[in-house]
């Protein structure tokens, strides 16, 4: 079976006829729908949480071409929800163990890695190669990079993000309608919205969230149904309950507006008030694990301040007074009796307690540093038995 689009020729095999007869019986998709699904393409930006049911699913479904955008390698913490790996990909790359993952399950598709960052010099180009871009992203920058991007180039960007119990999904950048910043002009202030990693995620969620962005997608590439287009779908697992919020497109939005201001892509980490070029992420006084552990042994009247979550002292800690950051300006009082000492602030990579060492500066607390690397290098560099999280 084939068909010609003018632009694109299919072929379906015998085995895939029957590989996608259950597709096939569907008035809504037919042969001529599975057809042009084997003549599509899909980049999906992540290859992690969200980035695993759309892969498997786009793969099943039969899109004939899966491009995927990771540079990261597979970590055990990834495991308990990113289920295009496995215990034995550990320290692996993430496209090598989701290519190999992707052609079990259908070696009739076609899998392009790229394993690289995406950046304002590379993402046009990118998602020009692709029908549709899928978002599985867990950050700021590349989240409007992908979006501007796909303004900017026509491509739809089926969008979505998770955190703890919840997760939303849109449909950005099709004509007419909204795109992302039409919904979030401006991204939070560096620091203010925690990631995954420091307030964690139900290992389920992206399974939930991924599975409703692949039928987007497929809805796309298909022309059927009704899109996500104008709409943003929440999804609360504890409550198990789904909204749909109305989203509309912004006459004055800079990327996608009437007269838009910006007509190529930007420097993403500056808009996002993450600095670049290695710096550290607000310039504050700092101190080595080595350093640390020297200081430690030699018995120096140190104190410790965790600025972590308290379940996170559940999983690895080194000691020391807990202040969760949302909590350092309330609790300063606390600290007064320590004016006198110097103060190491930890977190789990050093974030959150370069923040806190400003916040203890704006008190006084001149003699504060920040840990660098956090406990994860911690346990990386001095001790192996706290966990790395």
């Amino acid at each position: 079976m084939e068909i010609d689009d003018g632009m694109t020729r299919a072929t379906l095999s015998t085995q895939e006829l029957g590989r996608y007869s259950r597709h096939v019986l569907l008035p809504e998709v037919g042969l001529g729908g599975q057809m042009k699904l084997k003549a599509s393409s899909v980049l999906i930006v992540g290859a992690g949480g969200l980035g695993s049911p759309l892969a498997l699913y786009l793969a099943a479904a039969g899109v004939g071409h899966l491009g995927m955008v990771d540079f990261d390698v597979v970590d055990v913490t990834n495991l308990q929800r990113q289920i295009l790996h496995g215990t034995s990909d550990v320290g692996r790359s993430k496209l090598d163990s989701a290519a190999a993952r992707i052609r079990e399950v259908n070696p009739h598709v076609e899998v392009t890695l790229h394993e690289t960052v995406l950046t304002s010099e590379n993402a046009l180009d990118l998602l020009a190669r692709y029908d549709v871009v899928a978002d599985g992203t867990d950050n700021f920058p590349t989240r409007y990079l992908v979006n501007d991007a796909s303004v900017l180039t026509g491509v739809p960007n089926v969008y979505a993000s998770i955190f703890r119990f919840d997760g939303q999904v849109s449909v950005f950048g099709t004509k007419g309608g909204p795109c992302y910043r039409c919904l979030f002009p401006e991204p939070p202030p560096p620091g203010l919205v925690p990631s995954c990693a420091e307030g964690g995620v139900l290992g389920v969620l992206p399974g939930i969230v991924g599975t409703i962005q692949a039928t987007e997608v497929l809805k796309q590439l298909l022309g059927i149904g009704e899109p996500l287009v104008g709409r943003l779908l929440l999804f609360d697992a504890l409550a198990m309950r789904f909204t749909a919020l109305e989203v509309r497109r912004d006459p004055d939005c800079p990327v996608c507006g009437d007269r838009p201001t910006q007509t190529g892509l930007i420097d993403y980490e500056q808009f996002c008030g993450i600095p670049v070029d290695g710096e550290d992420a607000v310039d504050v006084p700092q101190i080595l694990v080595s350093e640390l552990k020297d200081r430690l042994d030699r018995g120096e009247d140190l104190l410790l301040l965790d600025v972590r979550r308290r379940e996170e002292t559940a999983i690895a800690s080194i000691g020391g007074l807990l202040i969760p950051l949302d909590e350092l300006e309330s609790r300063m009082a606390e600290l007064e009796a320590h004016r006198s000492r110097d103060i190491v602030v930890t977190c789990r990579t050093g974030v959150r307690s370069s923040h806190a060492v400003r916040t203890l500066e704006r008190h006084g607390f001149l003699g504060a540093r920040n840990l660098a690397g956090g406990i994860r290098a911690w346990s990386e560099q001095i001790d192996s038995t706290v966990p790395v999280y």
